[in-house]
């Protein structure tokens, strides 16, 4: 068995690889980054080394890397002989591999099983979309191609914090991950992946990661940076931070009973789970790389203003949530070119202007108003 991989990073290598490599497929991983591939393919194995309470090391094997610009061919020949294709680029960059993808299909024996396709990215529908993408790029023969795959939607959840110098190609995580994936498309075939659960109805699944999962984190890093702390474990340690985060999951948490029908008791112990996860010091995680990139944060399904809106839109409290943005708006990282954008817009438009261009709403959403308020006194 083979699976091709979009993404070496470390979530690639430290996540998702892994768990194919543990399925017993082969591993080609394609990326852009030339270093990191002639890396990979200079070594036979590396360590996944899990941090914190439970954790152990993990060797991973029989991998090797191609870079997909500069030999898209090959990166095509090998989709055309996979069995299965994943993906760990950001929802972003998608659009850069369906053209790859679609090679490979239009390579592919018509008789053969079909490729199986996941997205594995913080985004509600990342293989739809990927679809979508490659549904663009393959034109008129899409119908065609189209036969040749299967496509599910995951969700996946695993922090993968930036590495320590000297670390190669070694990938530091933490010990608890979750990947659910579609279970219908497979049909009576689903892809052999240990430690992964398929579901029936995978939006409760995505939805709550994200409007708990990333919400959290982002919020955690917003808080943390605005009262001086360097590092997640760290600003989780200080009680006012603590309370700003409980609040704003408390929000996202009446979403998604509202939505979802999840238990109430349920989701706070998820929180509770996922607040001792942030509070791991053995993770490296500081509050500039989680809060890196504030205005696709800030964007209109993303984690904060997703939440938010149909929270308002149900008449259910949001105070949490828009304490939240104020610290997103208050984040400031001359190295990150979002961060630096943004502080550009807060002085360059009106609050009004603002909001409607970064969060995508109109002034007669429910949540807006209020979010003006939050944006004006961020100027």
């Amino acid at each position: 068995m083979k699976a091709v991989h979009f993404g070496a990073g470390n979530i690639g290598r430290g996540f998702v690889g892994l768990l194919l490599h543990e399925g017993g497929y082969e591993l080609v991983f394609s990326d852009v980054a030339a270093p990191l591939v002639d890396a990979i393919n200079a070594a036979d194995q590396y360590t996944v080394h899990e941090v914190g309470v439970g954790g152990r090391d993990h060797v991973v094997t029989g991998f090797r890397a191609l870079n997909s610009a500069q030999d898209p061919d090959a990166v095509a020949a090998e989709v055309a002989a996979a069995d299965v294709a994943t993906t760990a680029v950001g929802p972003t960059v998608l659009r850069f591999i369906a053209p790859l993808l679609v090679a490979g299909l239009r390579r592919r024996d018509p008789g053969a099983a079909p490729l199986q396709v996941m997205a594995c990215e913080n985004a509600i529908g990342a293989t739809d979309t990927l679809r979508g993408e490659m549904q663009a790029a393959a034109g008129d023969d899409w119908d065609e191609l189209a036969a040749r795959a299967v496509f599910a939607n995951t969700a996946v959840d695993r922090i993968v914090p930036g590495q320590p110098d000297g670390a190669g190609i070694d990938v530091t995580v933490e010990p608890f991950f979750e990947w659910a994936i579609e279970r219908a498309p497979f049909g009576d075939t689903p892809p052999n992946i240990p430690g992964a659960h398929f579901v029936d109805d995978l939006s409760p699944y995505i939805e709550r990661k994200l409007f708990t999962v990333n919400t959290g984190h982002a919020t955690a890093a917003y808080l943390g940076a605005q009262a001086g702390h360097e590092k997640i474990a760290e600003a989780l340690a200080d009680e006012s931070v603590a309370a700003g985060v409980e609040a704003a999951l408390e929000d996202t948490s009446r979403i998604l009973v509202a939505k979802h029908e999840f238990a109430p008791e349920e989701l706070a112990e998820y929180r509770a789970t996922i607040l001792d996860r942030f509070r791991n010091d053995a993770l490296p995680d500081t509050v500039r790389r989680v809060g890196r990139q504030p205005l696709r944060k800030l964007s209109r399904h993303e984690r904060f203003i997703g939440p938010a809106a149909e929270a308002a839109g149900r008449g259910l409290p949001v105070d949490g949530l828009l304490a939240a943005v104020g610290a997103a708006l208050a984040f400031d990282d001359p190295e990150d070119e979002q961060s630096v954008e943004m502080r550009r817009l807060l002085g360059e438009l009106d609050a009004p202007e603002f909001v409607r261009r970064v969060s995508g709403l109109d002034a007669d959403h429910p949540l807006y108003a209020g979010l003006v308020d939050v944006v004006a006194a961020a100027r």
